[in-house]
């Protein structure tokens, strides 16, 4: 099972109001459970065969106002000129709801123009009450911010269009 699949499996779980899933395979057990009666979000085991290891948060951060629903992603800044054929994606790499910054009274962790530097961070994803620092793979400047802050966004969705 790839992180894609237990990701979208956290997803339909966490909609569907199921309290617990077990799913299990030859050589990989996992276990979502609902804790105290609220729904999927404080617990994730997953089991191989060999150690039995946790996922932890990256960040764990107060949590924003709540995402509207979802609606489709528009530019948050006009883009200046620039060859696209250039350009680098920056994309997510989980599903769950984009931030700019690290609250609402703070500053973005980039803007349009700006330079960063490989592991600088870019935004977070929140995804089930967890707040997942997003860091840059590349080095560049920031061309583009391809969603607006506080919306949903999906695997593999581009966030930034970054000029090496």
């Amino acid at each position: 099972m790839n992180i894609r699949e237990i990701q979208d499996l956290i997803k339909f779980v966490a909609k569907s109001g199921v309290t617990e899933v077990e799913i299990e395979q030859k050589d990989f057990k996992i276990t979502i459970k609902a804790c105290n009666g609220e729904p999927i979000e404080r617990q994730i085991v997953v089991q191989a065969a060999a150690p039995v290891q946790q996922l932890a948060p990256a960040v764990v951060a107060p949590s924003p106002v709540a995402a509207p629903p979802a609606t489709p992603a528009t530019p948050a800044t006009p883009a200046p000129a620039a060859d696209d054929s250039k350009l680098i994606t920056i994309k997510s790499p989980m599903i769950g709801t984009f931030y700019r910054a690290p609250g609402a009274d703070k500053d973005p962790f980039v803007s349009v123009g700006q330079t960063i530097n490989k592991g600088d961070t870019v935004c977070i994803i929140e995804a089930m009450k967890l707040f997942n620092e997003i860091e840059s793979e590349i080095s560049g400047k920031i061309v583009k911010v391809l969603v607006d802050d506080a919306t949903p966004v999906e695997y593999d969705q581009p966030l930034f269009l970054v000029e090496p």
